[in-house]
């Protein structure tokens, strides 16, 4: 039995994701459309897929209904009588009255699952990034290096290494400093322009987690999180290893691209760069597919205007059941069953499903989420204050329109 059928993955995807609201108004950040035809935890669920693991618990907490939907329809995919499942797990207060409180207890509070699992060792991965990785790679090193903990990682800009967990490493690639968002982060030696960064990957010993895990829980003063409490801790008395991400790429391709999506131009950036001419992450590996649910939709198609104008496309990308009218779409996700109409313009933006745009509409740097109807003439992305007034608008200046959103029956255009 190898090591991967001896693993039990748990996605984290119970965070509130509060900066990628509106996005995030109905549905949980894991859930979020992504690159026209996707979902965010597409990713890590493919991931596991292609790794061979079988054994998939992912933890669920706010607005988690989308989420729910997705994986039935999407990921009922394994066979249970042999011991594979992709389930969701309610927070479901096992462990007291409270909700998760963080990373750490959201495990914790499922301690009964991972002890009925059999399983030997426990993969923690976060449902909320957009990458691929073998994840056998790393269940393979933190065997033979019999290690207690092992940390994916990845070199990052110095300048960005504030937002993330900083590692140090020895020469024998063990974590021997480990500070989660430091203002003054330690660069690689010899390299001051890059920091070692964490991926908020973990593989642990489940005996040996649930009996960290119930130290941390008996602490008042922790926040029960994996990269702030739990992994800093053991640090200086266990050995907590350095995997190194894209060194050892296994059957996938060493694009080494990895992104955290939790603000809207994070989000936004991470779908244009599938739009390069050659794309940082290729989604075109034909052993390692990104897996989603597809509905049943007929071929994108483009049709002259009523008055004979003819639409034109620019490295955008369509999904089943687009119609563009006589219509201009430009470096643009159209997402399923987007219609746009006659004379309208949809530049360097991102239409959710059902999104309508009406005639001789004009949308710039938008993100539009399911079932809007743009009236036409409506200009959205060309005025950033008139357009701060309506709408929520990204630092980056970004404009987005959150699910089903109503135009007033009299809207003023800017």
């Amino acid at each position: 039995m190898g090591a991967v059928e001896k693993t039990l993955s748990v996605v984290l995807a119970g965070g509130i994701g509060s900066r990628l609201h509106p996005l995030t108004e109905a549905r949980c950040k894991p859930s979020v459309p992504f690159g026209g035809i996707y979902r965010i935890i597409d990713f890590t669920l493919s991931n596991c897929l292609h790794s061979g693991l079988r054994k998939i618990m992912v933890l669920t907490q706010y607005k988690s209904h989308s989420l729910n939907k997705h994986l039935r329809d999407g990921w009922s995919i394994f066979n249970p009588e042999i011991g594979e499942f992709v389930i969701a797990v309610p927070a479901q207060m096992q462990m007291g009255d409270e909700w998760y409180a963080g990373t750490a207890d959201a495990v914790y509070q499922n301690r009964a699952i991972l002890e009925r699992s059999k399983a030997k060792y426990v993969l923690v991965l976060a449902g909320d990034h957009i990458y691929r990785m073998d994840y056998a790679e790393i269940l393979r090193q933190h065997i033979e290096r019999k290690l207690d903990v092992s940390v994916a990682c990845m070199m990052i800009p110095i300048d960005e290494a504030h937002a993330f967990g900083v590692i140090e490493i020895d020469k024998k690639h063990q974590i021997r400093k480990f500070v989660e968002k430091p203002k003054d982060p330690p660069s690689i030696p010899g390299d001051p322009e890059h920091a070692l960064a964490s991926m908020g990957i973990y593989v642990f010993n489940i005996p040996f987690l649930l009996e960290v895990l119930a130290q941390d829980h008996k602490d008042t003063h922790s926040a029960h999180d994996f990269g702030r409490n739990i992994i800093p801790g053991l640090v200086p008395t266990h050995t907590v290893g350095a995997f190194h991400f894209g060194d050892l790429p296994g059957r996938v391709g060493q694009d080494r691209y990895w992104r955290d999506v939790g603000t809207l131009d994070a989000y936004y950036q991470a779908n244009m760069d599938l739009l390069r001419p050659v794309p940082p992450i290729n989604l075109y590996q034909k052993d390692w597919p990104i897996r989603t649910y597809q509905g049943q939709s007929p071929s994108a198609r483009m049709v002259p205007s009523s008055s004979g104008e003819v639409g034109r496309v620019e490295n955008a990308s369509l999904a089943g059941g687009d119609v563009i009218i006589g219509a201009r779409v430009v470096q643009s996700f159209l997402s399923y069953n987007v219609v746009v109409e006659s004379g309208a313009r949809v530049e360097e933006s991102i239409l959710f499903g059902g999104v309508r745009v009406g005639g001789g509409a004009h949308l710039r740097r938008c993100i539009i989420d399911k079932n809007v109807t743009i009236p036409p003439g409506t200009k959205i992305g060309l005025n950033y204050e008139e357009d701060q007034k309506l709408f929520a608008v990204s630092k980056g200046g970004i404009v987005v329109l959150p699910k089903g959103y109503q135009f007033p029956s009299k809207r003023i255009v800017p």
